[in-house]
Formats: structure tokens, C-alpha cells, sequence
């Protein structure tokens, strides 16, 4: 049965006020996990008490770029000691988007690095890898071709696929396999053409159909992530996990 996360950027000011009452809500709301975006200071022993007293498991962690490429060995041993293992390259800076080879090469040699040390790399997607090309390509599919599935696995973010104007069910079957990781998210298109993230079932962006193909494709983990809510952020979270226990009502395969 398919697990339930949280990514907490989507909490990250209430984090920031309240990290272990936060994450007991998070808890209590039935999300079985969550995937970190930074520790708010926290050491990895004061993280590992809380996940434990809350009976959540750290199913992943955003990371950044230059982290991952100067401070891996530090990475790993704190996601280590948290029970973590897998490790996500979250997202690409503007000013560094125009180097694409560079970068692959530098994501293939972490994710190597990684392997070697029992732990997986993985990329998170946006809107750009699929809008931009690289040698005729969409940069996406650069990135997963150059990198062996061992050195690197699929977070696909299905709503900046769908942002993007591709087909999510189309490339959570291409990489089918290779998925353990698969980001919910809706979306409204503003008039001025920009997105706005919504709760689950309150956009524009096929979450059944999504959620049924990335089951379908295997991955362990649906991940509500929300990056600007326009209610407060617990209440929103709360609304997803609400679409998700329907969604499992109607014979959704998952576990809330």
C-alpha cells in the first residue's frame, strides 16, 4: 500500500515557530511521513527524537545543489542518523541554468557518490527542465538519460509537468520503475498565465488520475506538497489529506 507524505516547505513558517508542534499535527492529521526542506537548526539527534515521538518517518530530503556538491559526506551522515535515505536535488538557480552539462556531470558523480554509500539521489522537477532543451531534448529527459537509474531516481512533480504542458500520465509511465517518489500537486492558471497551488481536488491539475497511475507505476510515496496557500497552511494540509481519504474511500490504494 502507498504511503502518504508531506513536504514540509509547505509548513515552513509554522516550522520555523513551532518545528515539534508542527510535525505532531502533521502526525495527527495521518500523513505517515515527511520530506525535509532544511532542519531549522535543528542536529540530526534532536530531528531523530522528534520523528520518533511523532511516529513519522523522514522519506526524503530537498537539498541543495551546492550542499550536495560540498558537503555530501556531512548530508549523508545526518540523513543517516535520521533514518533517511534518500537525498533530493530540489531545484536549479536561474544563473545556473545555462550550463546544463556541467551540472549532469556534477549530478551524476553525487549520485555515484551516494550508491557508494547506500543512500539514492534523486531530481525534482519544475516547469524549466521541461521547457528548456538541451541537443533537441527536453532537459528532463537529459538529465535521466545521461545518469543511470542507479546513480539517480525519479521525484516527478506531476503539477509543473502539467504547468509545463506535458502529460503527467505520460511521463509517470515513461519512468515507471525508476519513481519511488511522486509530488501531488494542484493548480490553478491565474489570468496573467502564472500558476497558483491549490488544495487537492480544488484545481485544474488530474490528481485522481495521476495518483492512479503513479501507483500503478510503483511508487512508494504520494507527497502533498503546496508552495503558497492562500489559507492558512495547516488548514490547507488538512483539506488534502481530506481529498486523499476520500480518494481512498473510492478505492484508492494507499494508507491514511
Amino acid at each position: 500500500m502507498v504511503q502518504v507524505g508531506l513536504q514540509l516547505y509547505t509548513v515552513r513558517e509554522q516550522l520555523e515557530q513551532d518545528f515539534e508542534g508542527t510535525l505532531q499535527r502533521i502526525a495527527e492529521l495521518g500523513y505517515q511521513g515527511v520530506e525535509f526542506a532544511g532542519f531549522y537548526g535543528r542536529t540530526a539527534e534532536q530531528v531523530q527524537e522528534i520523528l520518533q515521538k511523532t511516529g513519522l518517518k523522514a522519506l526524503g530530503a530537498h537539498t541543495p545543489y551546492a550542499r550536495l556538491k560540498n558537503h555530501l559526506d556531512e548530508e549523508i551522515a545526518f540523513n543517516k542518523q535520521i533514518g533517511n535515505s534518500y537525498l533530493i536535488f530540489p531545484y536549479l538557480a536561474e544563473e545556473d541554468r545555462n550550463r546544463w552539462d556541467e551540472i549532469i556531470e556534477d549530478i551524476r558523480k553525487i549520485g555515484l557518490k551516494c550508491q557508494q554509500q547506500e543512500m539514492t539521489l534523486f531530481y525534482h522537477n519544475h516547469e524549466f527542465e521541461l521547457t528548456s532543451s538541451l541537443e533537441g531534448e527536453p532537459v528532463l529527459d537529459k538529465i535521466f538519460g545521461r545518469v543511470p537509474a542507479s546513480q539517480l531516481q525519479v521525484e516527478l512533480d506531476a503539477c509543473w509537468v502539467h504547468y509545463a504542458g506535458y502529460d503527467p500520465l505520460e511521463y509517470i509511465m515513461k519512468y515507471a520503475g525508476r519513481l519511488p517518489l511522486l509530488h501531488l500537486k494542484d493548480m490553478i492558471t491565474r489570468p496573467d498565465g502564472s500558476a497558483e497551488t491549490v488544495e487537492l481536488g480544488q484545481g485544474e491539475v488530474e490528481i485522481k488520475r495521476i495518483a492512479d497511475a503513479g501507483i500503478s507505476a510503483g511508487v512508494e510515496w504520494l507527497i502533498v506538497e503546496q508552495d503558497f496557500c492562500a489559507k492558512p497552511p495547516m488548514e490547507s494540509i488538512e483539506l488534502s489529506m481530506k481529498w486523499l481519504r476520500t480518494y481512498q474511500n473510492e478505492g484508492g490504494q494507499i494508507h491514511v
